[in-house]
């Protein structure tokens, strides 16, 4: 039976999301072991932020690294620069979500961070902007054309920051120890909440130490 029309444009936009996973996956670097080591040195809380598409990423990344063992909350960027930004001090690390770089208002919240102390990952598609430029660790999830309808839309580079999001948060859980029975005792609702037996425990990751810069 062949495919109508509506299946394989549906096709379509799944294998271009697909894509964009493969890229940024090829992309993970010393960066990465940055991002890690600067985290789990964080003496204070760890902050996402974004806006827009971003925004939604940044909240469902604040809410994987909490549920991981990674302690972190959301803060718009605009509430930010009404007053929120108090909540950053020194000893914070702030993830920076912005794809294109050039978001006023991450942009002012980055540099008002880094002059409170706070550390920044910048999770970006354009390194050379100004807030990667800034910041301590730069990720770089630029992905290929046409991952993004019309070069508009941010839909497969959305689905690429939430897979590195994924992958930060379950490497953290395993460089902490943090067990499974520990995600089960913070969520004890939903269909999570009635698992009798937590699985096995994820294998322990040591976190390799920084290289002595040249």
């Amino acid at each position: 039976m062949t495919d109508s029309p509506l299946q394989q444009a549906a096709r379509a936009v799944l294998d271009a999301d697909a894509k964009a996973v493969a890229a940024i996956a090829d992309k993970v670097g010393p960066e990465f072991d940055a991002c890690v080591r600067l985290i789990l040195g964080c003496t204070g809380r760890v902050v996402t932020s974004g806006s827009g598409t971003s925004g939604a990423v940044a909240r469902r990344m604040a809410h994987l690294l909490s549920v991981c063992g990674t302690p972190a909350f959301y803060l718009h960027p605009a509430d930010a620069l009404h007053g929120s930004l108090g909540a950053l001090v020194a000893g914070d690390v702030l993830i920076a979500l912005s794809k294109g770089g050039g978001s006023r208002e991450v942009n002012d919240l980055v540099d008002r961070a880094l002059a409170r102390g706070a550390s920044v990952v910048a999770v970006t598609a354009t390194p050379q902007s100004h807030f990667a430029q800034a910041a301590h660790v730069v990720v770089d999830v630029d992905v290929p054309a046409g991952a993004d309808p019309g070069e508009v839309v941010a839909m497969g580079s959305t689905v690429a920051v939430s897979a590195w999001s994924d992958a930060l948060a379950l490497v953290l859980m395993r460089a902490r120890g943090y067990r499974w029975s520990d995600v089960l005792f913070t969520h004890p609702s939903g269909a999570v909440g009635q698992i009798a037996t937590p699985p096995a425990d994820l294998e322990p990751l040591p976190v390799p130490a920084a290289e002595p810069a040249p």
